[in-house]
């Protein structure tokens, strides 16, 4: 008989051992039966678990992206004005996830969601609440339109430093990536309207 509480630890140490595995194999060379015997349980309890390869990268990403948000939050609840909300979030996405196997797994979920319904709509999903939360805070320093325009921009960045970094021989430094986007939020404001 399985022991009680035992599935969420089985989950979380085949979430994370999928995030090794991709990163050190890809997703598209890695098995199930390889992140099993990393995580050290059997492949029959990793497919009960998930089902398979696709269904352990979404609930990887899930994992990751509830992280993520919990991270966010925290920043944003020290956070006084509109601008260190700005900078709670930008901050926030580079904070505990900005390494290199994280960013394996990120790449990997951007890629099945090309063809995967259920990625595509979890990346929206993701999309949406990091330009919402941008637009809100940025609505309190500049128009509406303004906002809307810089949070797309940043937004953009912030996923292009995870790419740009996924491909770096060194590792990537979280505080500065940060800079380089505070940065161009910071001079995309003072330019105002123009």
């Amino acid at each position: 008989m399985p022991r009680i509480g035992m599935e969420p630890m089985r989950r979380k140490a085949l979430i994370s051992a999928a995030i090794e595995a991709i990163h050190d194999r890809g997703m598209g060379q890695v098995t199930m039966s390889e992140i099993a015997r990393r995580a050290g349980v059997s492949p029959a309890l990793a497919h009960h678990y998930f089902g398979g390869k696709d269904q352990l990268l979404l609930a990887t990403m899930r994992h990751l992206l509830a992280e993520l948000g919990d991270e966010i939050q925290a920043r944003l609840a020290k956070a006084r004005t509109p601008r260190d909300r700005v900078s709670a979030i930008i901050q926030g996405n580079f904070a505990g996830q900005f390494r290199p196997a994280v960013i394996s797994s990120w790449l990997a979920f951007y890629v099945q969601a090309q063809t995967d319904p259920q990625a595509r709509r979890l990346l929206h999903v993701y999309t949406r609440r990091l330009e919402s939360n941008l637009l809100h805070a940025l609505r309190e320093l500049t128009s509406r339109d303004r906002a809307a325009e810089i949070a797309e921009v940043t937004a953009a960045l912030i996923d292009g430093l995870w790419i740009r970094r996924s491909l770096a021989e060194v590792d990537p430094d979280p505080d500065d990536a940060a800079k380089l986007v505070e940065r161009a939020v910071l001079d995309a404001l003072r330019r105002g309207d123009a």
